[in-house]
């Protein structure tokens, strides 16, 4: 798809579940969004709404006259989210693209979930280096850099996945490049310590030399709690090289996300605003008393903080299944309540009405009965 995002045509792409927890992928300097096609499947699979960008210069995204600065890279990737609803994402790149995603999480905290930085660092110098670079690109374009390039991405360039990552940078717009490059030329740590505290793993193959070990064990030293796993015999790009090893530790981070300590309380009350809405999350937690405030405590934290805020099944899946759950179970006042949560977690009355189908065949017609009363009760209130 193309969003226009301030002065350029982004193409971005999209996959996963609409309603699914978002994550927001970014690619390397010379590439595309193809770099991050095999974890994009993985997420998908379990239940990740994907969107994967060409950042500005790149793929088939306009590429204006430079320099860029990392700032306008971020503010690109925000106006993304934006444009296509997103409040909130999970936010993962490799080397620009993963300063970038730093980038956006010092800028608006409360837009990124948690953060991925893959083979990139705080700053890149010296700016001599690619003020070298950005002079022999002028001057000759990518390809007479293209083998150099090569080496330092992979250890095979003969390997299919090596081959088209040489292609992705030979098509890349000289003009895109050189902006982007001017961005990792300029940007600095400052712009970035002391101004990211969301759950962050970084990732790093253990022979990049363009952004070598020690450049991601100082990301991981500026973010409280960080964790960094680093992937065996790859270089600045293991997503396609070490592609299994790379999958994994992707999707590690979304695990270590379910038990990381903090305040699980805090996160169910969000869901809980996020799924029930305004009006049933403030019925829910009006003055509790002595009787009921130990409940009421128990569910925000365990309930809502932690099942709810689990990123393997998205807002609605798990609406569909506690749909069914209450149905079977004959809970019909906690029904009623999930029932008019759908209007947020975009559960539809055709996918309920499923849903009460499944019900009487494993559950029994009478408790299918009586969950339609209350199913069509309640949609019937909320459409007046």
């Amino acid at each position: 798809m193309f969003l226009q995002i301030g002065d350029i045509a982004v193409h971005a792409q999209q996959e996963g579940p609409p309603h699914g927890p978002a994550v927001l992928l970014m690619h390397t300097l010379g590439t595309t969004l193809a770099v991050w096609e095999p974890q994009a499947q993985a997420f998908v699979r379990r239940g990740f709404r994907v969107v994967r960008m060409d950042i500005r210069g790149h793929g088939l995204t306009e590429a204006p006259h430079g320099p860029y600065a990392m700032v306008q890279l971020a503010q690109d990737g925000l106006a993304l989210l934006d444009a296509l609803g997103i409040h909130a994402a999970h936010v993962g790149g490799i080397s620009i693209g993963g300063r970038i995603a730093l980038g956006m999480a010092a800028l608006a905290p409360e837009r990124v979930l948690s953060l991925l930085p893959c083979d990139t660092a705080l700053e890149f110098k010296p700016e001599s280096l690619w003020q070298e670079r950005i002079e022999a690109v002028t001057r000759g374009g990518l390809a007479p850099g293209a083998e150099t390039s090569m080496g330092r991405w992979v250890f095979d360039a003969s390997l299919a996945s090596s081959k088209g990552l040489r292609r992705m940078l030979l098509t890349t717009d000289p003009a895109g490049w050189l902006g982007c490059a001017a961005a990792l030329r300029d940007c600095s740590a400052a712009e970035v310590v002391g101004k990211v505290h969301c759950p962050t793993t970084v990732i790093v193959g253990e022979a990049d030399e363009s952004t070598p070990v020690a450049a991601s064990e100082a990301i991981r030293a500026a973010i409280p709690g960080a964790r960094m796993v680093t992937i065996a015999e790859a270089r600045h790009i293991p997503s396609r090289e070490r592609e299994a090893a790379f999958t994994r530790a992707v999707l590690g981070h979304f695990d270590a996300l379910v038990a990381r300590p903090g305040d699980r309380a805090e996160a169910g009350r969000a869901a809980r605003l996020a799924v029930l809405g305004a009006a049933q999350a403030a019925a829910l937690s009006a003055s509790p008393g002595p009787l009921d405030a130990p409940f009421r405590d128990w569910a925000l934290d365990a309930l809502w903080g932690g099942i709810w805020t689990r990123p393997g099944l998205s807002h609605r899946d798990r609406s569909l299944l506690t749909i069914g759950l209450l149905a079977a179970l004959g809970h019909h006042e906690e029904l009623g309540i999930h029932v008019r949560a759908t209007a947020n977690t975009g559960v539809t009355p055709e996918e309920i009405a499923e849903v009460v189908l499944q019900v009487a065949g494993y559950c029994g017609v009478p408790a299918a009965n009586a969950a339609l009363r209350v199913a069509k009760q309640t949609l019937t209130e909320m459409a007046r």
